[in-house]
Formats: structure tokens, C-alpha cells, sequence
């Protein structure tokens, strides 16, 4: 995996070229314009990277996952076929990031202790639900898809939470954020996508929120976190459970976003939104986790993580002093 120590600081973008990222490469592909591609002509036949001004892809998506033991990669497969896109080859992709640090949680055990603290009150037996795919019911999980039916007018293409953990009396819905915003709007310009979000589920939209619908996803952009506030807490209370929707954000970005979204919507006990960061989880790794080659892997990650290029300068993911 090319990061901090492997790629070049700065890389030579002409109107017609542009540098492979990797040190000490000396190959030049022609200028990606638009949208990305995956072609030969812009791939560095020495390190195998597919590359455009802002940024490069991996050949195999593999090169860009760090855990890729035999359960990892069945899940991970698995879990592909519910997903309804993916970019996991992506070097600025947020959905390799956000499997490489949930599922070394998972997998050392540190879930429940990372929820705890986040919460600060006990969390027990988490199940993780990456992009909708439920593990127990080898599917889409249930309770989303019922939502989806509820609130939505093309339950096929739903909301999709990047994170979704059941424990035995929480429900979190965790959306992560890298290089994107929080501010999306309706593409659709159908009037029944708004009629059914603020009816569907005997009108849960006026129990949920405090502003209309326009107002909430149109005027104020906050689209995605109100249908992710109104589905969740849906389901919690279909569940019985206490809900969160939890924003992960770069420590720099975002940092009002709890001020801001908050206005919008009816918090009390039994449903609350926060917003926390990766580097709130480097840093909880740091200290929690014990030492093992997989923690040195996963902390070497955040410290090397970058995020392509802008104006041909290196961006590094996160606010880590290495």
C-alpha cells in the first residue's frame, strides 16, 4: 500500500501528462480529463496504478485493504454484493478507509470499548453491519430494508449507512466522511421523495425532526444525515432500542456539524447525534489496543494515509504528527 513514505510530496501535472506518484518513478501517463478511467494509457506500467492529476487507483482493489486473511476477504466479497457502488481501489476512497479501521476494531475486539467511551455508557455484544449486509441473515438487513419500504420510494437504491451496530439495547448508524461534505441535497425531483419521507411510518418525520423537509435537505444541504437521523431512529424505536447517528469526520473538517444539524432534528434519551473523528480513533487505538503487529500496521495507516493530490501537492488524511 503507497502512502506518506512512498509517494512523492509534490508530482509534475502538464496540460498533456502527468507524473507517476511513486518515488523515484520516472514514467508519465497522459492527462486525465473528467471523470476517472480505468485504461491502460493512464496506468504506470511499473507500479501498476491507474493515475489522474488528484489522485491514482490500484489495479487489484486488494492493494488497498489492509486485512486479507480468508474470513476477511469472504466478508468483504460478501459484503459486495449488497453494496450498491464501490471505490475501494480509490487511493482517497473513504469506503477502504472506513473497512480498514471498523473491521481491525472488530477484529481486536475493541468495539465495545470504543462505543463505551464514545457514548460513556456500557456497550454489549456489537454487531457490525457494513453497507447494509447483515452477517446473521447473510443479506441485506432486514430492519433497513423495512425502513427503506417505509420511507422511500425505490427501496432497491435506499439509504445506506457506510456502519450500522445493534448491541444488546443501542442501535448506531455511523457516517463517514473523508473527502466529502455533509452538504447534499435531493437529486430527484419527484414530489412524492419528500411526501414519503415526512408521512411514511405513521408520520415519524414530525416525532424526529424540527424543520420541514425543504428546509432540512434543500435549503440547509443536510439530505444524507436527515434520512440516516429519520430511518434510524425509526428502526431503533421499532427495536427498542436507544439510537445514535454518529458522524466521523477528519478532526479539521465538520467541526460544527453537531451545531448545525442538531437545529434540524428532535434529540432526547432515547436518540442522539455526534460527531467524532478518525483521529479520535488513532488515538484510542494507540492507547488501547495492545501491541501486536496488527496494531503497528493499523498505526503506521493512519499515520501514512493520504488523500491523492491538489494543485500537485500531496494531501495527507489526517492530523497525525508521525
Amino acid at each position: 500500500m503507497l502512502g506518506l513514505n512512498e509517494l512523492k510530496s509534490v508530482i509534475k501535472v502538464t496540460q498533456i501528462e502527468v507524473e507517476c506518484p511513486v518515488k523515484n518513478c520516472l514514467e508519465a501517463v497522459p492527462r486525465q480529463r473528467k471523470s476517472f478511467k480505468r485504461l491502460d494509457k493512464f496506468k504506470c506500467p511499473q507500479h501498476r496504478i491507474y493515475i489522474s492529476p488528484s489522485t491514482f487507483e490500484y489495479e487489484n482493489e486488494q492493494d488497498n485493504i489492509l486485512w486479507k486473511g480468508k474470513a476477511d476477504l469472504d466478508l468483504f466479497n460478501r459484503i459486495k454484493r449488497v453494496k450498491r457502488e464501490s471505490r475501494t481501489a480509490r487511493d482517497n476512497s473513504e469506503d477502504a478507509v472506513t473497512w480498514n479501521v471498523f473491521r481491525f476494531l472488530e477484529r481486536k475486539g475493541l468495539l465495545s470499548e470504543f462505543l463505551a467511551n464514545l457514548i460513556k455508557q456500557p456497550v454489549e455484544n456489537p454487531e457490525v453491519i457494513y453497507w447494509s449486509y447483515s452477517r446473521s441473515e447473510q443479506n441485506t438487513w432486514e430492519p433497513l430494508q423495512k425502513a427503506r419500504e417505509t420511507f422511500e420510494i425505490n427501496p432497491k437504491k435506499g439509504s445506506e449507512p457506510d456502519i450500522a451496530i445493534r448491541s444488546n439495547s443501542d442501535l448506531f448508524f455511523i457516517e463517514t466522511k473523508l473527502t466529502a461534505s455533509n452538504n447534499t441535497v435531493p437529486t430527484s425531483k419527484n414530489p412524492m421523495v419528500k411526501k414519503k419521507y415526512e408521512t411514511g411510518g405513521n408520520g415519524w418525520y414530525s416525532q424526529a425532526l424540527r424543520s420541514d423537509f425543504k428546509t432540512a435537505a434543500v435549503a440547509e444541504r443536510k439530505y444524507e444525515l436527515l434520512r440516516f437521523w429519520l430511518l434510524g431512529s425509526w428502526i431503533a424505536q421499532q427495536l427498542n432500542l436507544d439510537y445514535y447517528l454518529v458522524n466521523l469526520t477528519p478532526s479539521e473538517k465538520e467541526k460544527t456539524i453537531g451545531k448545525d444539524f442538531k437545529q434540524h432534528i428532535r434529540e432526547n434519551s432515547k436518540r442522539i447525534f455526534l460527531r467524532t473523528t478518525w483521529e479520535d480513533i488513532y488515538h484510542f487505538v494507540l492507547k488501547n489496543s495492545p501491541e501486536s503487529i496488527e496494531k503497528s500496521q493499523m498505526v503506521d495507516y493512519f499515520r501514512n494515509k493520504t488523500l491523492g493530490y491538489r494543485d500537485g501537492k500531496l494531501q495527507k488524511a489526517f492530523s497525525i504528527l508521525n
